[in-house]
């Protein structure tokens, strides 16, 4: 188990206090926006060559592509060293992250609960305890209509992979040690302890394509090859707590000295001028991926308009 989060001072503080000894790591998301503001020198070349940097398997991968991050751009890697590699970086990282992430549900309360938070506070209380009842509901369900071994997301992901290990050749050494050859490279695959030469199977904890190649020749399963955390029975566990229901107003216990309490507006503060912020900002990369791109209704062309068109046929 593990906290991700952006590099805010005050997340480390809090998660150091509540989680005493958690490992803490950063959202490699987060680190590119602050990339991308920082410097603006080859952010272009440096988008994909940075998440396949943070997504590398081994040290030797990560290695190769820092020492490409560092021709683009040497400050670059300046500045993801100064954040430490254990923080971003998956090798480095001192437990695995996996493929288990419970995502931060700040961002869609935010966005289902723009108008609710108008309401006075009991309601919009209550519209939020019924909106996670609902969620809760839909993705027991959801988890009900599994019918793998693994969740759907783990069970495509194994699909995959078990797609790319039909070129694979397959060399026994010993009952647990195997060589696979593709193409010209070779790895080593040990199914006893979990772990394959290219570094997947040990981080993912889902058998990767050179190891389903080894089960396939030895004719196992992948069952116990998997993670627990990717069953279809341990989906359904996480949903199998309810969201505690509420009784009738008029059913409510409220002691008599709470009834009798007034609550005042806080005192002092000034409001600002204009209408108050409602949606969160939003980085300069979100905002690029959905600009809106005006198309010409004569040549069909993108960036500009009929009235600007240099494609049109001329008037004889």
């Amino acid at each position: 188990m593990c906290v991700v989060s952006d590099q805010n001072e005050s997340i480390l503080k809090a998660t150091s206090i509540v989680y005493p000894g958690m490992p803490h790591y950063f959202c490699m998301w987060h680190i590119w926006t602050n990339i991308r503001a920082k410097f603006k020198k080859g952010h272009l070349k440096l988008s994909e060559l940075y998440f396949a940097t943070a997504r590398s398997y081994t040290i030797d991968e990560f290695n190769e592509r820092m020492s490409k991050i560092e021709e683009i751009d040497p400050r670059v890697k300046a500045y993801l060293y100064d954040i430490g590699y254990h923080r971003w970086f998956r090798v480095h990282a001192t437990v695995n992250r996996t493929w288990t992430m419970t995502s931060n549900i700040t961002r869609p309360l935010n966005a289902v609960t723009k108008y609710a938070r108008e309401l006075p506070i009991v309601e919009l209380l209550e519209y939020m305890r019924t909106l996670l009842e609902r969620w809760t509901k839909e993705k027991l369900l959801k988890a009900k209509g599994t019918f793998t071994y693994l969740g759907y997301k783990f069970n495509k992901e194994l699909d995959d992979n078990r797609t790319l290990s039909h070129k694979l050749k397959v060399r026994g050494s010993t009952d647990y040690i195997h060589t696979v050859i593709d193409g010209v490279r070779r790895y080593i695959v040990c199914l006893e302890n979990k772990r394959c030469s290219c570094g997947q199977f040990q981080l993912d904890e889902l058998p990767c394509p050179h190891a389903l190649a080894a089960l396939r020749h030895k004719d196992e399963s992948f069952e116990q090859c998997c993670s627990p955390y990717y069953t279809r029975a341990n989906l359904l566990r996480t949903y199998e707590i309810p969201v505690n229901l509420l009784p009738d107003e008029s059913k409510w216990n409220v002691p008599q000295h709470k009834t009798e309490e007034v609550v005042n507006p806080p005192k002092g503060g000034k409001r600002q001028p204009g209408r108050p912020q409602k949606e969160r900002y939003k980085t300069y990369d979100e905002i690029n991926s959905k600009k809106y791109k005006v198309s010409c209704g004569n040549c069909r062309g993108e960036g500009h308009n009929k009235r600007s068109c240099k494609n049109a046929p001329k008037k004889k």
